[in-house]
Formats: C-alpha cells, structure tokens, sequence
C-alpha cells in the first residue's frame, strides 16, 4: 500500500466534502453507521460540518487517513471519531465513533493505523478506557478483537440496517495507559 498519511480534520470545505463522499460511499455499501441508503450528500456534508465544528472546539477529534493519488494529490481512504466530549462523571473515557474505510482499501492496515491513533490522542488526553459499538451484519468485530477490544455484550434488533432490516450492535471496550 502506498505510504498512509493521517491527521485530526477541522471544518475546511475540502475534508467536507471528502468525508461526505466517503459516508455516502460506506452507506451505499451497508456500512451502519447511523444513516440510511440513500443518503444525499447535501445530508452527509451537514453531519460533518457538524462533527469538524465539535472538533474544533475540542469535543470530539475526527481523524483522517489519507493516500496520494497518481496526481500527487491527498485521498481520503479512511476515517474514525474519538469522542471526548461526555458527561462531568466520565472524564476518563473516550467513545470511538463513525470508523470507515472505503472499500478499495479495506484489508490493508488503514482502519488499524487509525484506531492506534485515535487510542493513542486519547491516552494523551488522559483517557483511560475506549468504549465502541459495532454492527452485529457486516460489522468489524474481528477488525476490535484483534486489537484488544473486549467485547461486553451484543443487544439485539439495535438498529436499520443502511438498505432495511434490523441489525444487533456488538458493545466492546479497551483499557489505555493510565
């Protein structure tokens, strides 16, 4: 795979537009991630305006991973939230968040260099436990495990599924460094 560049994203135009690509892109694919198939991307693009503008005001830190396409130019391939903004009683956590992967480039490392990232922004912000949810129907349970995640439970009928159909959500967390 081509070298893997990431980095935290703010409300620029460009990263927008090119998360919003990438979550119509995963909807479109069955990814759940909290939309439904079709999703316009004028719909796309307000969630993200929404989620940079909580970044930037450090609720949240939306990370990017990026290759260079054959015109030396950056190509979103990847994404995932650390969300930080939570209640007074838990200051010690964080939630991971919106993981996607465009699927040309699933399968070669991109999701694991970006939850390594965001656990590491997280341990620097003294976190201390990550928690997520996944999917029960195409979700990325393997991808957690392999990486510590521990899973706590799986709740059934949790959520549509992008094209319709329920889906449960598998519930999994990972202690950090104190």
């Amino acid at each position: 795979m081509t070298a893997l560049t990431l980095r935290p994203l703010l409300p620029h135009p460009a990263d927008v537009d090119a998360l919003a690509a990438l979550l119509v892109e995963t909807v479109a694919g069955g990814g759940s991630v909290g939309f439904m198939d079709p999703l316009a991307p004028d719909e796309a693009a307000a969630f993200w305006r929404a989620a940079l503008e909580a970044a930037a005001r450090g609720g949240r830190v939306v990370l990017g991973a990026f290759t260079r396409d054959e015109r030396a130019q950056d190509e979103l391939v990847g994404t995932v939230s650390l969300l930080l903004d939570l209640p007074p009683n838990q200051p010690h956590r964080a939630e991971i968040a919106k993981m996607m992967t465009r699927p040309s480039h699933r399968g070669r490392g991109v999701a694991t260099a970006l939850l390594h990232e965001a656990e590491r922004l997280a341990a620097a912000r003294g976190r201390t436990l990550l928690v997520l949810d996944t999917a029960v129907d195409g979700g990325a349970s393997g991808l957690y495990e392999r990486l510590g995640y521990v899973r706590a439970g799986e709740i059934p009928d949790f959520a549509l599924k992008p094209q319709g159909g329920l889906t449960g959500t598998r519930l999994y967390w990972k202690r950090l460094p104190a």
